[in-house]
């Protein structure tokens, strides 16, 4: 597969109501993608869906990635809406405000896990058979650089979550390189996303504007799809300039 050619194309995206996700998906509808986006609010999916006034419309359903059952269905309906599933975006992600090991609630930690790592694996799941029987598709999860370096910004159970996130793309990558099978873990540094409102303390105007935007995001997964089948970026941080990498 040459994904060059994105035309008649398809691909689902998590996480597609808001920031990266919705940004994603309007690059690849753009491109030619035939794209179906996936999250827990209908009305952010419908926001999505509805600004988009490019020529291959954006197609939604609410469900939540931590829900075995509900993801099931949900990729049934991307797949009798799209055709078979040739990139998957794992772009759902959640944190929380309290983030220290100490004052962590350990169901945040619970929930964390089930959206971020769990959410990621049960859309593999679902793709890959298909994928398998194709020899053939693209998955890119979105993890952080929280996923490589566990420092106390991003907090115990997101760091957690994403480390996990980066092994189960790897050891995926791993097992399927043969197949033809391409997986991309992208780890994105600060983006000006709705996940910055739980910070602990709050991010100035000032700061949001320095950081990456989820455009920014966007076009890396761009230049991932595009690639021809013989090549593969197992691994891809891209942070703001500003930022340290340290």
């Amino acid at each position: 597969m040459h994904m060059s050619d994105l035309n008649n194309r398809t691909a689902v995206i998590t996480g597609g109501g808001s920031g990266i996700g919705a940004a994603i998906a309007r690059s690849l509808a753009d491109a030619g993608c035939r794209v179906a986006i996936t999250g827990r609010r209908q009305e952010r999916l419908d926001d999505v869906t509805g600004n988009h006034n490019g020529q291959v419309p954006i197609v939604s359903r609410a469900s939540d990635v931590a829900d075995r059952d509900g993801v099931h269905e949900f990729f049934e309906w991307a797949t009798a809406e799209l055709g078979p599933i040739d990139i998957l975006v794992n772009s759902a992600g959640i944190n929380t405000p309290v983030r220290s090991v100490a004052e962590l609630d350990p169901a945040n930690w619970d929930k964390l896990i089930a959206v971020n790592l769990t959410g990621a694996y049960n859309c593999i799941h679902e793709v890959l058979p298909g994928m398998r029987e194709r020899r053939d598709g693209v998955i890119i999860n979105i993890s952080s650089v929280a996923g490589l370096r566990a420092g106390t910004v991003g907090g115990v159970a997101y760091n957690a979550s994403k480390f996990g996130m980066s092994a189960l793309g790897i050891t995926v990558a791993e097992e399927h390189r043969e197949l033809g099978i391409r997986v991309t873990n992208i780890y994105p540094g600060e983006v000006e996303t709705p996940i910055l409102d739980n910070r602990p303390v709050p991010v100035s105007a000032e700061h949001r504007a320095r950081i990456l935007q989820p455009e920014d995001c966007a076009d890396a997964v761009m230049m991932v799809v595009r690639l021809p089948a013989r090549a593969n970026i197992p691994e891809l941080v891209i942070i703001p300039t500003t930022q340290s990498y340290k």
